[in-house]
């Protein structure tokens, strides 16, 4: 049985766009009051002559609704163009849990270096218990010398991003 609307919480949705139509879909559903995340980084680009620094998204065709996903709302957003899809298991739209959301929030907010990473589900489950990215909860994928390669997945989208610390700011989340 579903919960009345007024029960319900926001959480957030993966929507798939169309690829390279991101900035749009995220205009278009600004425009439309909606929440929205489009994580994106600084790439160098090859323009005819010269190289220029632009703005990319870091999940090629996927950004983010923070939103009660009722009904009418789900189809205010399959009716805005360029949107292909909602993310969903066979039965119902999935919500990205908030923890992978908060993080990656988090490390767009810091000014390190992202780098994009595939998904990966193998490896040590890390929190973050220093500096400004304290909570933040990722998988450690490389620990050499003093450092420490931490990747925040997004795993209902399969796709993660990555940030360098130092190793003695993680520790192993006990299952």
């Amino acid at each position: 049985m579903t919960q009345p609307v007024s029960q319900m919480s926001p959480a957030w949705y993966a929507i798939y766009a169309q690829v390279r139509h991101e900035n749009k879909v995220y205009s278009r559903l600004l425009a439309k009051s909606f929440e929205c995340l489009l994580p994106q980084i600084e790439r160098w680009s090859r323009r005819r002559d010269r190289r220029k620094k632009i703005q990319v998204p870091i999940f090629p065709g996927y950004l983010f609704v923070h939103t009660v996903l009722d009904n009418h709302h789900q189809v205010k957003i399959l009716q805005t163009a360029g949107v292909v899809r909602i993310v969903r298991t066979k039965d119902s739209p999935l919500p990205v849990p908030d923890s992978q959301m908060n993080s990656l929030i988090t490390l767009l907010g810091n000014t390190n270096v992202l780098t994009t990473h595939p998904y990966l589900n193998e490896g040590m489950r890390v929190r973050i218990v220093n500096g400004p990215l304290y909570g933040c909860e990722g998988i450690l994928v490389r620990k050499k010398n003093e450092k420490a390669r931490l990747v925040v997945a997004i795993d209902i989208i399969q796709q993660a991003v990555s940030v360098e610390l130092s190793a003695e700011d993680v520790e192993p989340i006990s299952l």
